[in-house]
């Protein structure tokens, strides 16, 4: 085997991790056909009502959000205990929850009581995830970052409470998709993000705190899109990979046939870059709504004002919203309904996240276990044509 195991949670998986996409497009399926695989399997915390039928019957029309989020509670101990189903004892089971989602603290607490391996935090610096985790010490602890500054402020931060990271994500905002750790659009290229700058900087810092043996294992997401990519960072010294897109058009996705066509067949250099109304960058589809909402973003910016009767979900899912809120210079819709449109396949409603390469197969959709045996192996599907 030409590549090392990935160490977490006192398990040795494949250095393979499916990223974490929400509303719902990560969700049991998805993440328990590939820890079946033996390799890491995430899903993602916001808002997975969606999957459940009668939690969105008991929520109809609610305008308590505390009801919300219990059901939303629910609905993740449900997707762990699925997504452990499917797995079959093999794997890890990971719960992505978003630093920006105001119920952070209460996702991160349920994902651990229900059997989640590890809990993995981005949009925002995860500094309080130990003490939210401290019942739970046997849960891996994992941030998404993107540069060696963010890793050295959450680190020696965690370092001072007496708990280091099991592992760091670390996204490149140029290539991933969904939500992206800058500030500006215009920062997203910034050369302090490329890998090779970031696994020596982390390295060095690894080193300046005397972690040894004990420093976090590194998983590199964005643009790794070939066997041949994932087998120059692996011998670069990347401790494994994260793919979202390709896992989220696989045959075991948790989406809708229509939200896996549409990723599988936009073209990666007509993706559209735009500022979300968590108030980060974001890169989605061009999809019908998202292209007319940004012919009318100006006009609904000067416009903005804070009124909690913006929030047409009721469920203030944000700790920080451009609607509800009313700042004028970040995105003014509604995050949680268009994402809930995309997963249920509605082209002409929906947001559609996706990372800025091409896919391993291109618009196929094919199993899980084929995308790992290739990213590892190199074996492509032999009824597909050859990639060049």
């Amino acid at each position: 085997m030409w590549f090392k195991q990935l160490k977490l949670a006192g398990r040795e998986v494949l250095p393979i991790v499916q990223g974490g996409m929400g509303v719902g497009v990560s969700a049991h399926r998805l993440a328990g056909a590939v820890a079946r695989e033996n390799a890491l399997g995430t899903i993602a915390s916001v808002d997975l009502r969606h999957h459940h039928p009668d939690l969105l019957e008991a929520t109809h029309r609610c305008r308590d959000h505390a009801q919300i989020d219990a059901a939303n509670l629910t609905a993740l101990d449900r997707e762990i205990q699925s997504a452990k189903a499917v797995a079959q004892g093999r794997g890890l089971i990971a719960v992505n929850v978003m630093k920006a989602v105001r119920e952070h603290p209460a996702l991160v607490r349920q994902a651990c009581e229900s059997g989640a391996d590890a809990i993995v935090m981005g949009a925002g610096l995860p500094l309080d995830l130990p003490e939210m985790t401290a019942d739970h010490p046997k849960v891996a602890l994992i941030p998404i970052l993107s540069d060696a500054r963010g890793v050295s402020i959450v680190l020696k931060k965690w370092l001072k409470k007496g708990r280091r990271a099991d592992a760091i994500v670390i996204e490149h905002p140029a290539h991933a998709g969904g939500h992206l750790g800058a500030a500006r659009i215009d920062d997203l290229r910034d050369a302090r993000f490329d890998f090779a700058r970031v696994l020596e900087e982390c390295r060095a810092l690894f080193a300046e705190l005397g972690l040894g043996r004990d420093a976090p294992q590194l998983i590199l997401a964005g643009g790794i899109d070939s066997h041949a990519k994932v087998r120059h960072w692996l011998e670069a010294g990347a401790d494994a990979v994260q793919l979202g897109t390709a896992f989220a058009v696989s045959a075991e996705g948790d989406a809708h046939a229509n939200f896996k066509h549409t990723l599988a067949s936009a073209d990666p250099a007509e993706l559209v870059e735009f500022i979300s109304v968590a108030g980060l960058p974001a890169r989605a589809v061009a999809t019908p709504w998202l292209n007319n909402y940004l012919r009318r973003e100006a006009s609904l910016q000067a416009h903005a004002k804070a009124d909690v009767r913006r929030c047409t979900q009721r469920m203030d899912c944000l700790s920080q919203c451009g609607l509800r809120d009313g700042i004028s210079r970040i995105g003014q819709f509604c995050i949680d309904l268009k994402l809930a449109a995309a997963v249920r396949g509605e082209v002409d409603k929906g947001l559609f996240f996706r990372g800025a390469s091409r896919l391993p197969f291109g618009q196929a959709i094919r199993p899980v276990r084929e995308l790992i045996a290739y990213l590892l192996h190199g074996t492509f599907p032999a009824d597909l044509p050859q990639p060049v």
